[in-house]
């Protein structure tokens, strides 16, 4: 199973139980509060995953790895690949 599958699984799980809440299809009888709070979840937790996108890409920025080693390779080939333009008559 893929992840978007298990996302959808596990969304589709989530708001039919949130539907069936707040529609009252279980026959429970929930109090006024707690209604109030059950019509926001969705906002709640559209809110949530945004902010959690949002500390996750911050941290991996904050944390990314220069390769160095890598950066020098490729400088030399750039200047390689210019050196080999350069004699087939490409100017820069």
């Amino acid at each position: 199973m893929t992840k978007l599958a298990q996302w959808l699984w596990g969304l589709a799980i989530l708001g039919s139980t949130w539907a069936a809440l707040t529609t009252g299809a279980l026959g429970l009888e929930l109090p006024l509060s707690c209604q109030e709070v059950l019509w926001l979840l969705p906002a709640y937790l559209l809110v949530s995953a945004g902010c959690y996108a949002l500390a996750t890409v911050g941290y991996r920025v904050a944390t990314f790895h220069d390769c160095e080693d890598a950066a020098r390779e490729l400088q030399s080939q750039i200047q390689e690949a210019r050196a080999d333009l350069a004699r087939r008559g490409l100017r820069f």
